[in-house]
């Protein structure tokens, strides 16, 4: 297969970045939306609900064409974004990481609404007649025991982040050292006469990262378990 070459380790990096920064955008979000779906009754829970895992049921090439229509130059919010603030998300590198944010969201909000459902309301009100506020008694009672739920929740919307191919390539375009992932890096080589061995090694890159999540996850979760 020869040399990885300098495109490749790029879309390895784009990938890379662009995920873990989703990630940070998706996780403290994901957080209250996971405790807030788990433990409170609040009138539109269900349409929260359906709303949040919305992106995990529609074709990514859907959602990525929806994000356009909202978000794009012409779009409603991409319009106001663009004429007050001078951003514009759509084929561009925030918009990759937007994507990824969206389309991790669910599988993140699913396994802390999983934990945050486990911790024993008993603990909660103990700690609250022990002078905790609720805040005190969710960051030293609840976000402790959630945390294997929280860091599982983590790897998942980072790997699906990654994997992550129509949505990205519809509202951020394929763009070589800005928004063309791995998978989009994939798609590029097999589309290229000769392309075979380019799309091998990046196949390599992509199962090695995913590999790598696994591991560290596991060992993640084991740590937290223990603790």
């Amino acid at each position: 297969m020869g040399n990885i070459t300098d495109a490749e380790w790029q879309a390895l990096w784009v990938s890379v970045s662009v995920a873990g920064t989703g990630l940070l955008v998706t996780m403290p979000l994901a957080l209250l939306t996971g405790w807030a779906l788990a433990r409170w009754t609040f009138w539109g829970k269900t349409a929260l609900d359906i709303l949040v895992h919305l992106p995990l049921v529609m074709p990514p090439v859907a959602l990525g064409y929806l994000l356009l229509l909202a978000l794009g130059p012409r779009g409603p919010l991409g319009s106001v974004l663009d004429s007050w603030f001078g951003v514009s998300l759509a084929f561009s590198w925030s918009g990759a990481v937007l994507v990824a944010a969206v389309s991790g969201f669910p599988l993140a909000v699913r396994a802390i609404r999983i934990s945050a459902e486990n911790v024993e309301e008993r603990l909660m009100q103990a700690a609250r007649t022990l002078g905790q506020s609720p805040l005190g008694a969710f960051v030293t009672v609840a976000l402790p025991l959630m945390l294997p739920g929280i860091v599982a929740g983590a790897v998942l919307a980072f790997a699906r982040a990654l994997g992550e191919f129509g949505a990205t390539i519809t509202f951020a375009a394929s763009i070589p050292g800005e928004t063309r992932t791995l998978p989009l890096a994939l798609h590029s080589f097999l589309q290229l006469p000769g392309g075979e061995d380019a799309a091998l090694r990046v196949l390599a890159l992509s199962v090695t990262v995913a590999v790598a999540a696994l591991v560290a996850s596991e060992i993640l979760v084991r740590r937290a378990t223990r603790r």
